[in-house]
C-alpha cells in the first residue's frame, strides 16, 4: 500500500512539474523581466491548450522575455498532442536550448515514447547524465526512471546486453530505496528470455509477479516454460495470462503502445 502510494505521488509530481513554475524565485533572484514573463504565463491556468487564448499569453510572455524557457515548453504540448510533431520539436528544442537541465530528460522520454526516435532519445538522456547533479529523474508520466528508458532504447537499437547491463543497474538502485518501476522487471525479463537466459527471465518474471502482475509477464514466461519443454507450465501460464488480461491487468499506456505489450490474439493464438 505504501509503495503504491508513493508512485501515485511521483505520477502527480511529475506531471505538474513542468506545469508549476514558482515565479517568486525569479523576483527572489532580482530577474523582474522574467519574474513578469511568468506570470503572465500563469494566465494559462484554466486555458484549453489547443485555444487560440492559451497560445495568446504564452506569446504575451515571450515577449517580455523571450529566453523564458518555460513558456516555449507550455506552447509545445498542444503541438505534441495535435500532431504537429515539426512545430512541437522546433518549440521543445528552444526549450531544451535555454534549459537543458528542465527539459533535455523530457524531450528524450517524447523521442522514446512517441516517436521512436531510440538513438535521440539515448542522445538526450545521456547528456543530460552529463550536466545534471545527483539523479536524472524519471519520464513525463513517473512510469520509468530515465535510465530504465535509456536501456530500452538501446534494446531497441539492437544492443540488447548494454541494456541489461543498464536495466540491472538501475534495478539494484531502485530495489534499495523500495520504488521499482510499474513495468521494470517485465522488461528485464523479456531481455532475458530473448537472450536465451531462460533461469534468470524466469525469475525476473516471478519478481514481477510479487510486484505487480500483468498479462503479459505470464505470456513472457510461458514462452520462457516453451523454450525449456515444460508444455503444462506453458498452458498454464497463457490460461493465466488471458485471465489476467480480461480482467484488464496489462500493460497499457493513454498515449501509446508500450514495449513488450501485448493483445489477447497473442494468447489465444498461442493457445
Amino acid at each position: 500500500m505504501i509503495r503504491a502510494f508513493y508512485l501515485f505521488v511521483v505520477f502527480f509530481v511529475y506531471q505538474n512539474i513542468y506545469a508549476q513554475p514558482n515565479c517568486e524565485v525569479f523576483k527572489y533572484n532580482g530577474d523582474t523581466l522574467k519574474y513578469e514573463a511568468c506570470k503572465k504565463a500563469m494566465g494559462i491556468k484554466g486555458q484549453y491548450q489547443f485555444s487560440k487564448e492559451y497560445q495568446s499569453i504564452l506569446n504575451e510572455s515571450l515577449k517580455i522575455d523571450s529566453t523564458f524557457d518555460y513558456a516555449y515548453w507550455a506552447k509545445s504540448i498542444a503541438y505534441l498532442k495535435s500532431g504537429d510533431f515539426i512545430t512541437w520539436k522546433k518549440l521543445i528544442d528552444k526549450a531544451v536550448d535555454l534549459n537543458p537541465v528542465e527539459y533535455l530528460g523530457y524531450r528524450g522520454w517524447c523521442r522514446y515514447q512517441f516517436f521512436r526516435d531510440y538513438e535521440g532519445a539515448i542522445n538526450d538522456i545521456e547528456a543530460l547524465e552529463k550536466i545534471k547533479e545527483g539523479d536524472i529523474a524519471y519520464s513525463q508520466n513517473g512510469t520509468y526512471h530515465l535510465k530504465i528508458v535509456k536501456g530500452l532504447c538501446y534494446k531497441a537499437i539492437g544492443k540488447k546486453d548494454k541494456a541489461i547491463e543498464i536495466i540491472e543497474n538501475q534495478l539494484i538502485i531502485n530495489e534499495k530505496i523500495d520504488f521499482v518501476g510499474q513495468f521494470d522487471y517485465l522488461h528485464l525479463g523479456v531481455l532475458y528470455l530473448e537472450t536465451n537466459q531462460l533461469e534468470r527471465a524466469i525469475e525476473t518474471f516471478n519478481k514481477q509477479s510479487i510486484s505487480y502482475e500483468l498479462a503479459e509477464n505470464q505470456y513472457y514466461l510461458a514462452l520462457t516454460y516453451l523454450q525449456l519443454k515444460d508444455n503444462d507450465k506453458y498452458i498454464s501460464c497463457l490460461l493465466e495470462a488471458k485471465a489476467l488480461y480480461l480482467k484488464g491487468s496489462k500493460v497499457m499506456d493513454v498515449y501509446d503502445n508500450p514495449m513488450d505489450k501485448i493483445y489477447l490474439t497473442d494468447i489465444e493464438n498461442k493457445l
